[in-house]
């Protein structure tokens, strides 16, 4: 950054409390117990998930787990 940031001491305007409903560290350190199986997929869907992974800089394999464990969840 080439240009100084001028901080001055003017009203905000409204400011409100947003409660929090970030994770504990506690949560965010546990993993939720897994099992590997083998399940066949349409290459549609695993080149579709293969692309998304690429472009968000994750694992196919984790957005088909997230997919899964969202559907699970809703279904309850």
């Amino acid at each position: 950054m080439k240009t100084k940031i001028k901080y001055t001491d003017e009203p905000m305007g409204k400011v409100r409390v947003v409660e929090d409903f970030l994770p504990s560290p506690e949560e965010l350190a546990l993993k939720d117990e897994t099992v590997k199986i083998t399940i066949s997929l349409t290459r549609r869907s695993i080149d579709f998930f293969k692309k998304e992974a690429e472009l968000h800089n994750t694992q196919y394999q984790r957005m088909i787990r997230t997919l899964l464990d969202e559907y699970v969840a809703h279904q309850r």
